[in-house]
């Protein structure tokens, strides 16, 4: 059974109102401006009672930084109540894929450092010209192939991951790592060779011209692979995203007007940091500029009743999360503003309620599109200007996607995003986010749905 991070870790409302005043003393140099009718960008006049300048001149980030931790204190690190993906397990992973090999014809598959490798593996290695590289063979044989200087930096990270290793190619700087390779593949009779979708143009290029033909896409293969996700990848997509959830909810209780787009951001970075995520990442949009997608923040000053759009997420032991919430600060929506809000709500559980195996990725775009041009809000991507979602796991975004073009039909432990919005430049912006998991009769989220416009 799954553990909700939720349970004991809601914040203490009883301490909110005393640690927005400590915001509003640390951090809330925009909130004196809103307060003397100063501008974010200019300091407070003399005798205004305010005492301090705006910021950009007050406080250092390692200040800020105290700040926030103090105004975040009652949120603590949940990470070790979730176990990580275990050595075995990622044994077992290469077992599947040793067999996947043989089911589509292929001798080898050639990973590069990422994604795929660390699922494999749990070794991480940096990207460069360089090739370091995983080989996971038909007959099960694991290779590695290293830069001879990095070859003892290798095995011990190889040995500390407690990986198989049946044979650890080195090769030295004249030579390259193409012709090396290939000549352990060839000794080994492994002619077809399949590469990382995700792997850089040149490494299929040149293992290709080394091996004397053509390697080809692993895609397939790796969609397969990890397209699915098991009980133990689910549980920690689940808390992950709860504790997203969680830091939102704690920081829109504790902002106060004059608070900054950018530092709403950095709040809400350090509450899922203190939650235990890390790699964490903030979109934090204010008034008409939540109307761009995937804009940035221009240091717009919150005020009662402006409309905020928050799209964050981070890692828990490598897995993601990614929400985004919309809502109305200190206020309540305009009519245009909830009528608009409501069909996006409809949109994302219409598609929601729409999922189940067998049905494609296009339709459930469709179901959510569909919904909002009825609304009246233009057909195709005239408002809702997205694909509908994508798919989750140790990657934000990776496959399958749910947008209009994409024939592959749903399957029980699929994740996704779904994600519908509203972009009205010099109006207003709308999206709602939460991840899905497909079950076998249906599907299942992670976390809470936001259910109104007044509140995360």
């Amino acid at each position: 059974m799954t553990r909700h991070p939720t349970e004991s870790n809601e914040p203490d409302v009883s301490v909110v109102a005393d640690r927005r005043r400590f915001l509003g003393c640390c951090l809330g140099g925009a909130a004196a401006a809103v307060a003397t009718g100063c501008r974010a960008h200019e300091v407070a006049p003399a005798g205004s009672g305010t005492g301090r300048s705006i910021p950009g001149n007050r406080l250092d980030e390692h200040e800020r930084e105290r700040a926030r931790d103090e105004l975040l204190a009652d949120l603590t690190d949940q990470s070790a109540r979730f176990e990580p993906i275990s050595a075995r397990e990622r044994r077992a992973r290469r077992g599947r894929l040793t067999a996947m090999l043989g089911a589509f014809q292929l001798d080898a598959l050639l990973v590069e450092p990422g994604a795929t490798m660390e699922y494999l593996t749990g070794v991480s290695w940096g990207r460069s010209e360089r090739l370091f590289g995983l080989v996971v063979c038909a007959d099960g044989a694991v290779l590695w192939v290293t830069p001879a200087f990095e070859r003892p930096r290798a095995e011990l990270l190889l040995a500390a991951a407690e990986v198989k290793v049946d044979e650890l190619i080195s090769w030295d700087e004249h030579e390259y790592a193409f012709r090396p390779l290939a000549a352990s593949l060839a000794a080994r009779n492994m002619t077809r060779v399949a590469v990382d979708p995700m792997a850089r143009n040149f490494i299929p290029q040149r293992l290709g011209d080394a091996l004397g033909r053509p390697v080809v896409s692993g895609a397939d293969v790796v969609k397969e692979l990890r397209g699915r996700k098991d009980e133990h990848e689910q549980a920690l997509l689940r808390a992950a995203n709860e504790l997203t959830q969680l830091a939102i909810r704690t920081v829109a209780q504790r902002i106060e007007p004059g608070t900054t787009d950018r530092e709403l951001g950095a709040l809400i970075r350090r509450a899922q940091e203190r939650l235990g995520l890390r790699g964490t990442w903030v979109l934090p949009l204010i008034g008409d500029n939540a109307a761009y997608p995937h804009g940035s923040p221009r240091g717009d000053v919150l005020a009662p009743g402006d409309l905020i759009l928050v799209d964050t997420g981070g890692a828990l032991h490598g897995y993601q999360s990614d929400n985004t919430r919309t809502w109305i600060f200190e206020g309540k929506p305009d009519a245009e503003l909830q009528r608009g809000w409501n069909t996006v709500r409809d949109a994302q559980k219409r598609a929601f309620d729409a999922m189940r195996p067998g049905v494609r990725c296009g339709d459930i775009d469709r179901v959510a599109r569909d919904t909002i041009e009825r609304a009246g809000y233009g057909a195709g991507y005239t408002a809702f200007a997205h694909r509908l979602g994508h798919g989750i796991g140790l990657e934000g975004h990776e496959e399958p996607y749910l947008d209009g073009g994409n024939d592959l039909a749903l399957a029980a432990d699929m994740t996704f995003s779904d994600e519908p919005g509203i972009y009205l430049p010099g109006r207003f912006g709308i999206r709602l986010e939460d991840i899905v998991v497909v079950t076998d009769t249906g599907a299942d989220h992670f976390g809470d749905w936001q259910t109104s416009p007044l509140a995360p």
